[in-house]
């Protein structure tokens, strides 16, 4: 089985969206059966507050159910247990590295490392736009898929 934590500041906008954007896929696909999907928060500031509106309207638009996700902190066990830590922006990426010691196993990434065109994933929560945030994670979702499968 393959685990795979998708990662963001708060964890109510993007690294939700990315998790439940990959549960769908990975179901369409066949293959639910071979992957555990998380997400988790760098900070502390969302903590127990449920998926944004945004991401929530966003995905019901798109036909992708979003569950009862509540925003929590990645702890140094979540390095152990998952074997894709994947984060949004380079800012994730350094609370991530600061927050695990470090990266000796090579888990934590981007999720757009996995399409054409590598980068960040712009926060709705500062742009508003759900639907660019989307297009995104639904691209760095699509493309780490083909990596895995």
């Amino acid at each position: 089985m393959k685990k795979i934590l998708f990662v963001c500041h708060g964890n109510i906008c993007r690294s939700t969206m990315a998790e439940y954007v990959m549960k769908h896929l990975v179901k369409q696909a066949g293959r639910s059966a071979q992957f555990y999907i998380d997400s988790a928060a760098t900070s502390t500031e969302e903590i127990g507050n449920r998926v944004h509106y945004g991401t929530r309207q966003k995905l019901s638009q798109v036909g992708i159910p979003c569950g009862d996700h509540r925003a929590r902190q990645v702890t140094k066990q979540d390095y152990e247990e998952f074997d894709y830590i994947i984060g949004m922006d380079n800012a994730n990426l350094r609370n991530l590295l600061r927050m695990l010691n470090n990266d000796p196993k090579g888990k934590i990434s981007l999720l757009l490392d996995y399409t054409d065109r590598p980068g960040p994933i712009a926060d709705p929560w500062y742009t508003g736009n759900f639907d660019e945030t989307y297009r995104d994670v639904l691209e760095g979702c699509q493309g780490l898929l083909q990596k895995l499968v």
